[in-house]
């Protein structure tokens, strides 16, 4: 799959979102920091650039909401098949289920 979104600026929609998501639950940096557990710097830091650790960034989400989301967006979703015709041809292109070492 092909993303037409640079990594950079889905940085700064994210950061857009859970500052949206802050507003709306009526909290304030401070507040969001003390329930999150996330230093204050940090999170301004992150509402202004979208930089921010992954730690940080699933704590912030766990106090506004979207944790359960990011988790599941994540799964590995796995075709369906309508015929035995279309269960063969996928197996065809099939990927190592292991990495390769360079």
């Amino acid at each position: 799959m092909v993303s037409l979104i640079s990594p950079s600026r889905a940085q700064r929609k994210l950061a857009e979102n859970l500052r949206s998501r802050r507003l709306n639950a009526g909290l304030t940096q401070q507040g969001l920091s003390e329930r999150s557990g996330v230093a204050l710097p940090t999170l301004r830091k992150f509402e202004q650039q979208g930089a921010i650790s992954l730690e940080s960034f699933l704590k912030i989400l766990l106090v506004v909401g979207g944790l359960e989301k990011v988790i599941e967006a994540t799964k590995l979703v796995k075709p369906t098949y309508a015929s035995i015709d279309e269960v063969l041809k996928g197996n065809e292109g099939s990927t190592p289920k292991r990495g390769r070492h360079k």
